[in-house]
């Protein structure tokens, strides 16, 4: 596996600045460093961070010139490092979840494709994403301009994400269709009126209410959904009250709700909403909620996964690419990029040499590491599917 001193240097450069959610200037001002002796048009964002780069190839095209459009994300998370490393953070920000490495894999796809633009017969466009950690960045790119920075709309998208353990280093994984999981947002308030612990006859209980709310979700996901297309919602934040013996007005919780096809996600909307509702009625009082549509199913078009998957096997050999068994339970952004466009999502082994993968710390552990030399192979997949792209039928 090839490592490259430069993409380590910024990779190490990036993870000692991380920065959480829309505004990264230092971590912008460092992308543009590394891309600006590339001859590249440069554009950063407005309402975020952000940086799109254009290559535009100066070979002739037969036909429309295709484009073709890489992602890599930002954003750091609002974790304590205690990785270990030499270049740990110590912001109190971490790049718990490999972006830095995604960036630098992004840069070297634009150097080596910098240094062939004059075979390609059109134009890839560099998405450098903050916000992909819960703050919808994907979709303010694109409200931004992001799949028009070419002149028209690209051909395929492709993005890699580095994957701290669970795969073999080195390795590949992806699978047509539903690749990862939709995240949405639940938040539930439940209305009662508060009264004296000794009296709950006198008052409306809205503990009770939560509670039954909570364990009929569970019911409601095992008896309304498919186990072969299932949902999964998890109770992560819940409070109620201030003194053991007083009924509060009100109790809350925030949720995590997650599926794997648009069809479940449009039918737990509607369930959770029928449940929320009724229960309220059955207890006189009256339960708020607010569904949030965050992030889709990421949902890999089967064309291009092909596609990625063959340069896979032809460039590192068909013992590095995993076709994954079922989808993944976490969830991406890249799906709002790939809701407009076709394209694929891999995920990328990088345990550290020496760690069984099965156990070392997962993505978003603040004691994550990740093996720098899966670096220049991730940037040799990204520039090579964006040349599949421009040369479809090379």
């Amino acid at each position: 596996m090839a490592c490259e001193d430069t993409l380590v240097t910024l990779r190490r450069d990036l993870h000692q600045i991380p920065e959480v959610g829309l505004r990264l200037p230092r971590t912008q001002e460092r992308v543009l460093a590394a891309l600006a002796p590339l001859g590249l048009e440069i554009a950063t964002g407005q309402e975020l961070d952000s940086v799109v780069a254009v290559l535009r190839g100066r070979a002739p095209a037969e036909g429309e010139r295709r484009v073709a459009l890489l992602r890599g994300d930002m954003d750091a998370l609002p974790v304590t490092e205690r990785s270990g490393e030499d270049f740990a953070s110590t912001n109190g920000a971490m790049h718990a979840c490999g972006h830095d490495l995604h960036m630098a894999m992004l840069v070297g796809a634009a150097q080596r494709l910098a240094r062939r633009v004059e075979e390609l017969p059109g134009d890839v466009v560099f998405m450098f994403q903050p916000g992909e950690e819960g703050d919808d960045g994907a979709r303010r790119m694109i409200e931004e301009g992001l799949l028009e920075a070419a002149g028209r709309r690209p051909d395929a998208a492709f993005a890699l994400h580095v994957w701290a353990s669970t795969f073999p280093t080195g390795s590949f994984a992806t699978r047509p269709g539903t690749v990862m999981a939709a995240s949405d947002p639940l938040d539930v308030v439940v209305h009662g009126r508060g009264g004296h612990g000794s009296a709950p006859h006198l008052a409306k209980d809205p503990v009770p209410v939560l509670a039954e709310i909570i364990g009929q979700i569970q019911v409601m996901l095992a008896r309304r959904f498919d186990l072969f297309d299932p949902a999964l919602v998890t109770v992560g934040h819940l409070g109620a009250g201030e003194a053991r013996n007083v009924i509060p007005d009100t109790a809350w919780f925030e949720a995590t709700m997650r599926t794997f096809s648009p069809e479940a996600r449009e039918r737990l909307f509607a369930h959770l909403a029928e449940l929320l509702e009724g229960i309220g009625r059955a207890h006189g009082v009256e339960v708020e909620h607010t569904m949030t549509r965050l992030y889709p199913v990421t949902l890999n078009d089967a064309e291009q996964t092909a596609v990625a998957m063959t340069a896979v096997r032809e460039l590192f050999g068909d013992d590095r690419l995993l076709e994954l068994e079922h989808s993944m339970t976490a969830s991406e952004d890249f799906s709002k990029v790939l809701e407009e466009v076709p394209g694929c999502f891999l995920l990328l082994g990088a345990a550290p040499a020496g760690l069984d993968p099965a156990q070392a710390p997962n993505n978003h552990s603040a004691e994550a590491r990740y093996d720098e030399s899966v670096l220049g192979d991730g940037a040799d997949l990204l520039a090579e599917l964006a040349v599949r792209t421009l040369t479809p039928t090379a």
